[in-house]
């Protein structure tokens, strides 16, 4: 009874632990696909390591931890006028 109990509480420990982790491509196109959803069209996302030092809004981590995706503030477009 005891290795039974044992036993399932590692299968959920394991089964719960890897169903978290997505792959940096996976989790920047669903946060991609949220941002064009809400009608942002000129952002920037770039994946750098953890310990990268960047302008911008942490969006979410992936890899595990060791990767971070970033938001950067681009410069507004400049605007023609117009005589």
């Amino acid at each position: 009874m005891k290795k039974t109990i044992l036993m399932t509480s590692l299968l959920l420990m394991t089964c719960t632990a890897s169903a978290g982790v997505l792959s940096c491509e996976d989790l920047k196109a669903k946060i991609e696909k949220k941002v064009e959803g809400k009608g942002v069209k000129d952002y920037n996302m770039v994946v750098v390591t953890k310990d990268t030092k960047i302008a911008g809004r942490v969006l979410g981590s992936c890899d595990k931890g060791t990767m971070k995706i970033v938001h950067e503030k681009s410069k507004p477009k400049a605007v023609e006028k117009t005589s």
